[in-house]
């Protein structure tokens, strides 16, 4: 039987050393559903638990959207929040989801040191929240979605993602209807909708079928109030 992980060779941006860290076969990853945010769903071994490569030497955590490049100021402050405290734990093979939600926090921590880009850090953020949806933990993922929220909208006022602006204000608006701050949703969906130098057919699609989700929920919700109110 073919092992759903293979093993990739790194070489540390932190320390220089080399070490391993796991990936899963492409033919393992079937998502059996997709939330409107772009989480991804499976029922056997999850992807998403091995997006971040852990040094076991150091502690350094990087995704393969870090950049390659760190300066002396920012490997001492690595050293001194995480290097000198580091106990040598090997993330590099099968990791349970409290293992790998580690793995996120510690690249969280070593992106802020390396002050990597805003874009970087809201997709870490955003996949700490799934991390919390995976358990079922609705405040901390709420919590999450909060910051991943406000990472993104720094990337969009920044001008970072111009080329795929419509996919950026896409998630916004979903961040935004799943924080129940409905009118921002629909402004955000509502930009990709109206501009019309956006061609992207496919993120147009999507910020009209939740923009109508929005819609609904709006509804539900004042229903709800309605009847509550009825009942006092």
């Amino acid at each position: 039987m073919v092992d759903p992980l293979y093993q990739v060779n790194y070489t540390c941006l932190q320390c220089g050393k080399e070490y391993v860290s796991s990936k899963v076969r492409p033919s393992f990853r079937r998502p059996y559903k997709r939330d409107a945010d772009l989480c991804h769903h499976y029922r056997e071994i999850n992807p998403e638990y091995y997006v971040v490569r852990v040094c076991k030497h150091c502690g350094f955590a990087a995704t393969e959207n870090f950049t390659m490049r760190i300066s002396e100021s920012q490997r001492v402050r690595f050293m001194e929040r995480i290097g000198r405290q580091w106990q040598g734990y090997d993330y590099g093979y099968e990791r349970t989801w409290e293992e790998a939600l580690k793995t996120y926090k510690l690249a969280l921590l070593c992106a802020q040191i390396k002050e990597e880009s805003s874009r970087v850090i809201a997709s870490i953020l955003h996949h700490i929240a799934w991390m919390y949806r995976y358990q079922g933990d609705a405040e901390k993922e709420k919590r999450f979605l909060q910051h991943a929220l406000d990472a993104y909208i720094t990337v969009y006022e920044s001008g970072e993602e111009e080329l795929n602006a419509a996919r950026l204000m896409y998630i916004i608006g979903e961040l935004n209807r799943r924080l129940k701050n409905y009118n921002e949703a629909i402004r955000w969906f509502s930009r990709v909708i109206n501009d019309k130098r956006i061609m992207d057919a496919n993120m147009i699609r999507a910020c009209r079928e939740q923009w109508a989700v929005v819609k609904e929920e709006m509804e539900e919700e004042k229903r709800a109030k309605q009847s509550a109110s009825s009942r006092l």
